[in-house]
């Protein structure tokens, strides 16, 4: 069995569980939130369990592997919520009437509610600062009524898992369109749950 199907294998079906109106901000939060932070780990430790085989449990033994995980699962997580406030972004624009800087301001806003809830994890690594200041900078720089609504978008969490992965460079360099691939997979049923879900004028709508 080749990697990608293995890590195909590994991904579960919970990214379709669901199925609930996003009305508000509160709701948007919460998915960009909890759906990045899902992405982030199933392909983070589907990644690392294809790579290690039967010796993936005993890795977590080893002290500098799990804090080079916990480092790598949180900058992975930026990238994908990153990416994933541009294609929400972009939504509401395609949806709305709202104004691009309208929507830019609101992407920011609930990006930095979402960072400010989060903090700077004891876990996270000295870097992390760092790049959450730079996913606010993609936001704020965003052309949000050019954001298409496909894959496009989805290109900060694809490297961020390719770089803070820890994976031997020999063994990655062989892995780097399978593990983009991988994630990609994973984006699909996000992209349709927030397409299917997302009421934008709700979402824009002034809070009370």
């Amino acid at each position: 069995m080749g990697i990608w199907q293995a890590l195909r294998n590994v991904l579960p079906a919970a990214l379709r569980r669901r199925n609930t109106a996003i009305a508000n901000r509160t709701e948007l939060h919460q998915f960009l939130e909890s759906r990045a932070s899902f992405v982030a780990q199933t392909a983070l430790y589907g990644y690392l369990r294809t790579r290690a085989g039967m010796r993936y449990p005993v890795l977590f033994d080893d002290d500098g592997f799990s804090r080079s995980v916990n480092i790598a699962k949180w900058h992975v997580w930026l990238g994908c919520l990153s990416d994933l406030c541009i294609f929400a972004g972009g939504l509401l624009i395609k949806r709305t009437s709202a104004r691009p800087d309208a929507v830019g301001t609101f992407m920011l806003a609930t990006l930095d509610a979402i960072l400010e809830a989060t903090g700077i994890p004891a876990d996270a690594g000295g870097e992390f600062a760092a790049h959450a200041q730079r996913v606010r900078a993609r936001i704020t720089l965003c052309d949000w009524a050019a954001v298409p609504d496909d894959a496009t978008p989805f290109s900060e969490s694809t490297e961020a898992l390719v770089y803070w992965a820890p994976i031997a460079d020999e063994l990655k360099q062989h892995d780097v369109q399978i593990v983009r691939n991988s994630i990609r997979f994973l984006w699909q049923d996000v992209r349709r749950a927030l397409r299917r879900d997302l009421d934008a004028a709700g979402v824009m709508a002034p809070a009370a």
